[in-house]
């Protein structure tokens, strides 16, 4: 498909997949009559439970940035060399959301906010708004800065879709200058070290490179560069904790929704929210699922840590999978 697209070079050599299954003696609970068989189901699956390792990723060079009124900056619209466009989301870090058109965006911007402890910064709600809009610029204009070159991509074009209205793939960029987008992002202190992660092109395990972000968000803290300038210290372990107790709401809400008769939901393409009304799946288990992609079979989402057999069972027959 893509004419540069390197399966195999010195300079990046295919990574290993070094974490096992989770283990998988979980205790089966009592479980609901109806849906008995898929236990017997996943019973018979998990003999053939095979240990997980990441995709390999593919690098695309000499890529460019294609300007566009809707980026917010932790994803944008890429061009490769052979003029085929599609949209990246960058692993591990988040910036502010750059257009908020309807209640999820505003949830997530607000979660921001709490996060960086900058929802008092200013006691007009509007000012407070506008002051926020101005560190999205500026990760705008950073985003534009650090590509101006081309760059390069890696990628396993695991599905990225944060609302299930956009096709994204999540991807790690590469500057000109051989730096990590998201890891620049997160030092200037124009992002936050959260979202999904994974194995890196550069061979650090999914727990090291969320770690080297954590780290890179507590020296921009430290340091006030970005949006921590703005933080109110005295008020952030209130705004945070106001973000915990929604989550808790939401996670309760999504939870109660229930599937329509026949609604299936895709593992390897849906959105985050879409994966929270299955049963037993919160926020978290949402992101690892995705972390994971893609499933070939059933017995996959058994390498998913936090999925066992009792679980699986519970949202197999919600699941719309190749072997189902």
């Amino acid at each position: 498909m893509y004419s540069l697209f390197l399966t195999l070079t010195p300079r990046q050599p295919w990574l290993k997949g070094d974490m096992a299954a989770e283990d998988l003696n979980e205790e089966i609970p009592s479980i609901p009559r109806p849906i008995n068989k898929w236990v017997v189901i996943v019973a018979a699956l998990l003999p053939c439970t095979l240990s997980w390792a990441a995709e390999p990723l593919t690098i695309i060079e000499n890529c460019i940035i294609v300007p566009t009124d809707w980026a917010d900056r932790d994803s944008f619209l890429v061009r490769t060399p052979d003029k085929t466009e599609f949209t990246v989301r960058l692993y591990g870090a988040d910036c502010l959301e750059w257009h908020v058109t309807d209640a999820t965006d505003e949830r997530r911007l607000r979660a921001q906010r709490r996060y960086f402890g900058i929802t008092a910064i200013d006691p007009d709600s509007r000012k407070a708004i506008s002051s926020a809009k101005g560190f999205r610029e500026s990760a705008a204009k950073s985003v534009i800065d650090a590509l101006s070159e081309p760059f390069t991509i890696h990628t396993t074009f695991a599905d990225a879709r944060g609302d299930g209205r956009y096709k994204r793939i999540y991807a790690f960029v590469t500057t000109s200058q051989g730096a990590d987008l998201a890891s620049d992002l997160v030092r200037s202190g124009l992002a936050r070290a959260f979202g999904v992660s994974r194995e890196t092109h550069d061979g650090r395990s999914q727990d090291e490179y969320r770690a080297h972000l954590a780290d890179l968000e507590l020296q921009a803290a430290s340091a006030r560069r970005g949006i921590w300038s703005k933080t109110n210290w005295e008020s952030l372990p209130d705004e945070r904790k106001a973000q915990r107790s929604e989550d808790e709401e939401l996670a309760i809400a999504v939870g109660d929704a229930q599937l329509a008769p026949g609604e299936l939901v895709d593992p390897n393409t849906s959105a985050s929210d879409e994966l929270m009304q299955l049963p037993d799946i919160g926020d978290a288990l949402a992101n690892r699922i995705i972390e994971h992609r893609p499933f070939h079979a059933q017995v996959d989402l058994l390498n998913v840590p936090g999925i066992g057999p009792g679980t699986l069972a519970k949202i197999l027959p919600h699941l719309k999978l190749p072997n189902l």
